[in-house]
């Protein structure tokens, strides 16, 4: 009797869930039936839609220059982590700037949205009555990224105010305030608080003569830039001139740019060797034309910061009897410095929103190495490539799935697969700084690294993600909200492309645009049973 009751059961249970119930089922049977039919719906919507993706991925990917590369996608559904489409989504890739998703969120786990940079100016001596500084004057960094005249909190643009050494020019008022009229040592900018490693593994040659190739120190001044303005002539013939801001010593030119007529085209040549100071430049610009704008990075950012404090402290009355210099290793003293003037930074939340938006590399190779600096100092780039292992590894990445030799992702030799990406962003919607970091990703169409891409496409102001983009590289990965109110965890990797620079940014804009009209459905929302009060 009681097996062919359970037969019974079982049988009501098999009918409910092609839609033939019977009322003698059992209230939990039914209900289990029915989740069953459901789950079975869902399943089947799921498998169609990531049918039509497929076919839509096939027709952007499976053909022409964009097809000749290789290509590794993820998408999942972010309430339920399912995974609604994936291709090579385990193997390796080069991320580009997709690197600073790691970066960014190692930095919010680790020092919270609240941290503050602190830099300060300290002597070792004391200010006599009459206004002398009897010792050196240093200048310590550590590590804030934003020693500039950028505003603050970063709205849909970048914007500025005051000199490039804003800061800068703030702390010598300051140390101005306090009596110094006078200086009997050097002017030293100290960035010991980092070991000295100023270009990582995987960085190239040409990368380091421009700004998105700065020299990493734990002192930034103006993302450790100058910026060399060419002012072409009235009249062919005439000599282009060139002026370097801010002004410093150690950044020199060599001007051989001339003007030409005015109806030819800008040619201009620029050339420095590693290592050295020198700039050439070289070549021609337009008569009456507009002034041209290099912005290239400095190679020693500790001499360059002293160099530009001391010639602030002159221009402010202030003689200084000795010179501008660097220091990198750390004095060993046993007296603590007397702190002069200090500069707080914004909070770390602004910071990552800036980095993120525009995709600044210097800035994100500041946040590993100060979280590293928690711990101490690390011996070796090795070393410190190991800090964030902890981090990924309780954010439910597999072991072997992130090979990192920077921060930035300027680095050739960075790898991850499109799994470990969306591992990442899935464990950080369920962390308490998800908002900050949520925000600090371009939006498609509206600002950042994305404003002018998926312009009037279904993709616009529904793409929230970082983008990558290095030679040969070009990548994508972030968030998707659907018009049905559905939010997608995704990562695009895309490696080997030889051809123009748009054809995978097109077929990327493409793959967005399929997957947030193929996986628009609703996600089947999870059952909640109710226990019967006993």
């Amino acid at each position: 009797m009681m097996q062919r009751w359970a037969a019974a059961i079982l049988m009501a249970a098999t009918s409910a869930c092609v839609g033939q119930a019977q009322q003698a089922a059992a209230p939990r049977t039914t209900a289990n039936a029915q989740a069953c039919c459901k789950s079975q719906r869902h399943s089947a919507v799921s498998k169609r839609a990531a049918a039509k993706f497929a076919k839509r991925a096939e027709a952007l990917l499976g053909t022409g220059p964009a097809g000749k590369g290789e290509w590794g996608l993820l998408i999942v559904d972010a309430e339920s982590v399912e995974t609604l489409y994936q291709q090579n989504a385990d193997r390796y890739f080069v991320p580009a700037s997709n690197m600073k998703l790691f970066a960014t969120a190692l930095a919010l786990a680790k020092l919270g949205q609240e941290f503050r940079f602190h830099t300060t100016l300290e002597t070792s001596g004391g200010i006599s009555s009459g206004g002398l500084l009897t010792e050196n004057l240093v200048l310590v960094g550590r590590g804030d990224p934003n020693l500039s005249n950028r505003k603050f909190p970063y709205e849909l643009k970048e914007e500025f105010n005051g000199p490039p050494e804003k800061v800068l020019a703030e702390l010598a008022d300051a140390l101005v305030a306090k009596g110094v009229k006078e200086i009997s040592g050097d002017v030293i900018g100290d960035d010991s608080y980092f070991p000295r490693e100023r270009y990582p593994n995987g960085w190239e040659i040409d990368d380091m003569v421009w700004e998105y190739g700065a020299a990493i120190s734990s002192i930034v001044v103006d993302d450790n830039t100058v910026t060399l303005t060419l002012m072409p002539g009235e009249q062919p013939g005439s000599p282009v001139q060139a002026a370097v801001n801010p002004a410093t010593p150690d950044f020199l030119v060599e001007n051989d740019v001339v003007t030409s007529a005015s109806d030819v085209k800008s040619d201009l040549t620029l050339t420095r060797e590693p290592g050295s100071s020198l700039v050439v430049v070289k070549g021609t610009m337009p008569a009456k034309g507009a002034p041209r704008k290099l912005v290239l990075a400095v190679e020693e950012p500790a001499q360059h910061a002293a160099a530009v404090l001391k010639r602030l402290l002159e221009e402010r009355g202030v003689k200084i009897s000795g010179v501008a210099r660097a220091r990198h290793e750390a004095m060993k003293t046993q007296e603590d410095p007397t702190v002069l003037a200090e500069h707080v930074s914004v909070p770390l939340g602004d910071a990552i929103k800036l980095i993120n938006k525009i995709s600044q590399n210097l800035h994100a190779e500041m946040l590993l190495r100060t979280v590293a600096r928690q711990n101490g100092v690390w011996a070796t780039a090795d070393d410190l490539m190991k800090v964030p292992q902890d981090f990924y590894a309780s954010a439910g990445i597999a072991p072997d799935d992130v090979i990192q030799t920077d921060a930035s992702g300027l680095s050739r030799h960075d790898l991850v697969t499109p799994r470990a990406i969306v591992t990442l962003l899935a464990f950080a919607q369920k962390q308490p700084w998800f908002e900050t970091y949520y925000a600090s990703l371009p939006v498609a169409a509206v600002d950042g690294t994305l404003e002018d891409r998926m312009k009037n496409t279904p993709a616009a102001g529904r793409i929230h993600a970082k983008t990558g983009s290095v030679e040969h590289v070009r990548t994508l990965s972030g968030f998707a909200e659907t018009t049905g109110g559905r939010r997608l965890i995704f990562s695009f990797l895309s490696n080997n492309q030889g051809g123009k620079n748009h054809e995978a940014l097109d077929a990327l804009t493409g793959l967005c645009v399929a997957m947030l009209e193929e996986f628009n459905a609703a996600p089947l929302k999870r059952r909640v049973e109710h226990k019967r009060p006993h």
